[in-house]
């Protein structure tokens, strides 16, 4: 059984003052034009007596037959319910020949057709009554419906968003282990410092992003130091050039959003033995973010697998989950140089 909330009982005083200002205003206006107290009492008895039998329609409706029946596709049984219910209540409507009539005189043809114009117009007021009371349940449980499906649709994305960065932080750090792998090799000591620098990005990593927006500052930091790691095992045929213009240091944006094009950057743009170069730019002004990287472009074989990858994916699927609408993204491939940019209005 659902439980009584506050919202329960506010939406019931809302109904009850509103039928309360239908009973009282014929009174009021009564009390306003003759001053007479009796007429007003008058006007209040004969509106109670039309207002009756549409209030008591209209909260039974609303709290037991839409629940009982019509919700659940009764539909039949629920006009039927209804008639009962208005005929029990208008009974006096069906016997109104002995009510004006006592004495068996005949009355004018037109009194009957007066007479049964007011009983059909009473009777769409009682229709009326009880079709604002369906209209209103249904249009709450819709709105109920709605805002379910958008919770649900939020949790999602929540999900979604959260697997999408999960995948990325294996992705950089298998990435990463490998230069560093590498660099043992040559430069012991190098590679030293390499790890002390990989524990304070995995430390960002794992302890800074797990909300789903973080300043822009910290952002750029970690990028920074990323690029010099990927730097480890670039040789001296490869030029990496950054810029990171940030006037605005309360941005704030994903978190690692940027990580995946910078990784594939290195892995499709630097050649061992041919001249490479990286262009990476980050602006951050006026309420408007940008990401561009231009890099040469040496394809992958299909013996050599180690940039194939969901990283371009997942960048792509963030930024159509987080930024939907605010983001427009350029991506071109021309003369050999793979060129990415991103716009984000935050």
């Amino acid at each position: 059984m659902k439980r009584i909330t506050k919202k329960d009982w506010l939406l019931l005083l809302m109904q009850l003052s509103i039928w309360a200002m239908m009973l009282l205003l014929p009174t009021v206006t009564a009390i306003l034009t003759t001053r007479d107290t009796s007429a007003a009492l008058a006007s209040m008895r004969i509106t109670w007596f039309n207002l009756q039998s549409p209030f008591i329609l209209y909260f039974v409706n609303f709290y037991l037959l839409w629940r009982f029946l019509f919700d659940k596709r009764h539909y039949k049984t629920f006009v039927l319910v209804n008639f009962i219910l208005f005929a029990c209540l208008n009974y006096g409507f069906f016997i109104f020949r002995n009510y004006h009539n006592p004495q068996g005189v005949e009355m004018p043809p037109n009194w009957w057709i007066g007479m049964m114009a007011g009983m059909f117009v009473y009777f769409l007021l009682n229709c009326a009554a009880v079709t604002v009371a369906i209209a209103i349940r249904h249009f709450l449980k819709t709105r109920e419906v709605m805002r379910h499906l958008e919770e649900e649709k939020r949790k999602n994305v929540e999900a979604e968003l959260a697997w999408l960065k999960n995948q990325i932080n294996p992705h950089f750090l298998f990435n990463t282990l490998n230069n560093i792998s590498s660099l043992t090799q040559i430069d012991p000591d190098g590679a030293q410092d390499a790890i002390a620098q990989l524990s304070d990005l995995l430390r960002y990593a794992i302890y800074k992003t797990d909300k789903p927006l973080v300043p822009i500052a910290g952002e750029v930091e970690f990028m920074r130091n990323y690029i010099g790691l990927m730097q480890l095992r670039c040789n001296e045929k490869t030029v990496v050039n950054t810029s990171f213009n940030i006037t605005d240091n309360k941005m704030e944006v994903a978190p690692l959003l940027f990580i995946s094009l910078i990784e594939n950057a290195f892995k499709h743009g630097v050649s061992s033995n041919k001249p490479s170069h990286i262009d990476i730019r980050v602006d951050a002004n006026d309420n408007a973010l940008s990401f561009v990287c231009d890099n040469t472009n040496y394809p992958k074989t299909d013996v050599d697998r180690s940039g194939s990858g969901i990283g371009l994916e997942n960048t792509r699927r963030r930024l159509e989950l987080m930024y939907h609408d605010r983001y427009t993204w350029e991506q071109t491939l021309d003369n050999d140089i793979y060129h990415v940019k991103i716009n984000i209005k935050p």
